[in-house]
């Protein structure tokens, strides 16, 4: 039977110990048996730009050909610009952050109808396929199989909740419920009553230390499977992995240029002291390699 589990992942002491894991948890109580899964280069391709930060350009150069006056502005002009050394200078952080700010006043439904929009049209910059489609085989393959097992499969990412909720339910069966991400406030205004999108933040970004605090504090339950790809998943994970019972962290190595993009991934809103990838092989983590672990990376 096992031989027949996760098929596009190869056999070797990665699968081994998923499978393992599996098996152990079938001796957990349902209620107890939830995994996290960070998106943004863990479930699927992050590289050259977040699919997100694409879904912002491609707005902002809609809004640009409408009202030119917004070029002007520091952090789109750079952006328009194509301006590395001046993205760089301003940070990815503040021009999220800016970019964020033209869907201020949208409804959540508008934002979804948006965000769908784009993901039913837009390609990937480099792969030559569409971003919906770019999603990873073997970690649908272990969604499916823990969903089997009567897992909660959640989604905790760093990305905008709303936009990661608009396409989570087709592409991994995640309900928008079980979205977990970097918030933006809504404004309230009766008569009849209707919620606006803010520019403001709830709290900080959803990586490092406040993806555990928002697992708590929105899940309610502490995983026992948790994975990621950056330094921004290490306190999930090391949460998930210190828990009673049978535990799994799992990283994912970007480590196949050929197929992917070969890199470490890193956190954006903070300053890591060490690779997570040495983190995970120090605290003995299961690491991932794309290269060597995985048969078949997209479908």
């Amino acid at each position: 039977m096992s031989d027949q589990l996760l098929p596009s992942w190869r056999p070797g002491a990665t699968r081994d110990a998923v499978i393992a894991f599996l098996d152990a948890a079938e001796e957990v109580p349902v209620a107890d048996r939830m995994a996290c899964f960070d998106n943004d280069g863990t479930l699927w391709c992050e590289r050259p730009t977040y699919v997100q930060f694409d879904f912002f350009v491609d707005a902002l150069r809609t809004r640009a050909a409408a009202d030119p006056s917004v070029k002007e502005q520091a952090e789109f002009a750079a952006l328009l610009s194509g301006d590395q050394q001046a993205i760089g200078d301003i940070g990815l952080e503040r021009i999220a952050m800016a970019l964020t700010g033209l869907f201020v006043g949208l409804s959540p439904q508008d934002f979804t109808a948006r965000t769908r929009e784009f993901m039913a049209r837009a390609d990937h910059p480099t792969l030559g396929r569409p971003h919906r489609t770019c999603t990873y085989v073997p970690m649908l393959e272990l969604i499916a199989e823990l969903r089997r097992r009567d897992f909660s499969v959640t989604v905790v990412t760093g990305g905008g909740t709303e936009f990661v909720r608009a396409v989570t339910q087709d592409l991994y069966g995640v309900p928008p419920e079980a979205v977990v991400g970097t918030l933006i406030e809504y404004d309230y205004a009766p008569d009849p009553p209707r919620l606006s999108r803010s520019g403001r933040l709830v709290g900080a970004a959803n990586e490092g230390t406040a993806k555990v605090s928002n697992i708590q504090t929105q899940l309610g339950r502490r995983p026992i499977l948790a994975v990621g790809n950056s330094g921004g998943d290490r306190e999930m994970l090391e949460w998930a992995a210190t828990g009673d019972g049978p535990t799994l962290a799992l990283l994912v190595n970007h480590d196949d240029a050929e197929r992917e993009f070969s890199y470490v991934s890193t956190a954006q809103t903070f300053n890591e002291p060490e690779p997570i990838t040495d983190v995970g092989a120090r605290l003995g983590w299961t690491v991932i390699s794309m290269a060597r672990d995985w048969e078949t990376i997209f479908d």
